[in-house]
C-alpha cells in the first residue's frame, strides 16, 4: 500500500516516513515579528513535533487524500480486489469481515456489496474520519463499523472473523512492514478455515541495462557544475530507486527470491536471505538489478492476481531498482549468481536494510561485490 516514492504513500496504515518539521522561528527585529500568541502557538507546535516519532508521521501521511487518490486510480490494484470480492459472493454472504488498514473504506464497501453481514474496518490514520462520512454517504453505516487505532492495540466487538481483507503491499513488497499487522490480525481473530484476501505473494529479481538513468541519478554527483560532490554519490547508491522500468531494458531472465503464503507464514519469514541465478538473454551491460512482485487470490472460485513486473500494466508500486557502482559486461547465455538479504532496519522497522552479494565470471567482465542498501 504505497504511494509515490519521495512524495507520499498509500492506504490504511501505510505511508512514507517523514522527518519532523523544524520548530517555527521568530523573525528578528525589523522583520515580520510574531505576536506573543503566535509564539506560544509555535512553541506548543514545536513541542508537539518534538514528541512525535517516525511512526506518528508514517500514520499521519495516510491522512492526506492524495495518497488514497493515487491508489484508488490504480486500476490494476483496485479492480483486482473488486473482482476477487464481488465474484465470490458465496464466501462473503452473511460473513463477518475485517478490513486491515481500511483507508477510505473501499474494500469494506466491496465486501458489503458482496453480502457481508458486517465489516469492521481498522485504520490508525486520520483518513478514517473521511471514511466514516463516505460509508454514511453510501448508506452502509449499519453494515460497516470503522475503528481508529492500531490492530495490535484495539479490541473488536467480535471474537473472530470469517475473512480478512487488506491491501498491505509496499514497495519491494515488504516496505513499511504492514504485513506484520495482517499476520497479527490473522492470529488473533481469523477463525479456523478463514480466508485472507490476498493470500499469496511472490517477489522476483532480474538485471537491467540503465546507463542513462544511472548517469542522471548516480554519476551526476561526480561533476555538479564543475564541483566534485561524489560523497553524495555513495549515499545515492545505497538508496534503491522506485520507478517505472522499460521492459526493453531487461537484460536477463528472472528468479524468485521470496514466496509468501499468508495462511501460514510468520513474522520471521519476512526477514530473508535468498540465492538467485539469472541468465543473460542478450549481450549487453548490466547497471542495476530490479525487483518486483505478484499477488494472488487463490482461495476463491477462480484464482486471480496481478503483477508489478516491467512487462505488466502500470501500478503505483512500480519497480524497485538497485544500482551497481560499476556496470557488468554480459554476453548472451552467461549467468549472474548472487544472494539478496532483507530485514527491517533496527532504528526504524518500517524501513528495510537490503544487501546484495553478486558474483559474475563472464568472458568480458568479472564481478564479486557486496552492496548494502536502505529502502526508506
Amino acid at each position: 500500500m504505497s504511494g509515490t516514492k519521495r512524495n507520499a504513500d498509500s492506504n490504511g496504515c501505510n505511508g512514507t516516513e517523514k522527518d519532523a518539521p523544524p520548530p517555527t522561528k521568530k523573525m528578528s527585529d525589523g522583520g515580520n515579528a510574531t505576536t506573543s500568541d503566535d509564539a506560544a502557538t509555535n512553541e506548543q507546535s514545536s513541542k508537539k513535533n518534538d514528541s512525535l516519532t517516525s511512526k506518528d508521521y508514517y500514520f499521519d501521511s495516510y491522512s492526506h487524500h492524495g495518497i488514497h487518490e493515487e491508489m484508488l486510480k490504480d486500476q490494476v490494484r483496485t479492480r483486482t480486489y473488486q473482482l476477487a470480492i464481488l465474484n465470490n459472493k458465496h464466501l462473503f454472504e452473511g460473513k463477518i469481515i475485517l478490513d486491515v488498514g481500511c483507508g477510505t473504506g473501499i474494500l469494506s464497501m466491496f465486501a458489503v456489496q458482496a453480502g457481508a453481514a458486517h465489516v469492521y474496518g481498522v485504520d490508525c490514520s486520520g483518513i478514517i474520519e473521511s471514511a466514516k462520512r463516505i460509508v454514511k454517504d453510501n448508506g452502509m453505516e449499519d453494515k460497516i463499523t470503522l475503528i481508529k487505532g492500531k490492530i495490535e492495540e484495539i479490541d473488536l466487538p467480535v471474537k473472530e472473523v470469517d475473512i480478512i481483507v487488506s491491501e498491505w503491499m509496499g514497495y519491494f513488497l515488504l516496505y513499511e512492514s504492514m504485513l506484520n499487522t495482517v499476520l497479527h490480525a490473522r492470529d488473533k481473530w481469523l477463525k479456523p478455515g478463514g480466508v485472507i484476501f490476498p493470500d499469496k505473494a511472490v517477489m522476483y529479481i532480474s538485471a537491467l541495462e540503465d546507463e542513462q538513468m544511472k548517469f542522471e541519478r548516480i554519476d551526476f554527483w561526480d561533476n555538479v557544475y564543475g564541483f566534485n560532490m561524489s560523497v553524495l554519490k555513495e549515499a545515492a547508491l545505497k538508496e534503491p530507486v522506485v520507478d517505472i522500468v522499460d521492459p526493453k531494458h531487461i537484460v536477463t531472465s528472472a528468479d524468485h527470491i521470496l514466496n509468501i503464503d499468508l495462511n501460514t507464514c510468520t513474522e520471521k519469514d519476512l526477514s530473508f536471505s535468498s540465492p538467485f541465478r539469472i541468465q543473460a538473454e542478450r549481450s549487453d551491460y548490466v547497471h542495476a538489478f530490479v525487483a518486483y512482485f505478484e499477488c494472488a487470490f487463490t482461495n476463491i472460485h477462480k484464482p486471480l492476481g496481478f503483477s508489478t513486473s516491467p512487462q505488466s500494466k502500470y501500478t503505483h508500486w512500480k519497480q524497485t531498482i538497485f544500482y551497481l557502482s560499476e556496470p557488468m559486461t554480459v554476453c548472451e547465455g552467461e549467468e549472474i549468481t548472487g544472494t539478496i538479504t532483507c530485514k527491517p532496519n533496527v532504528g526504524n522497522v518500517r524501513d528495510l536494510d537490503i544487501e546484495l552479494d553478486v558474483k559474475f565470471d563472464g568472458s568480458r567482465s568479472k564481478v564479486d561485490t557486496h552492496i548494502e542498501y536502505r529502502l526508506r
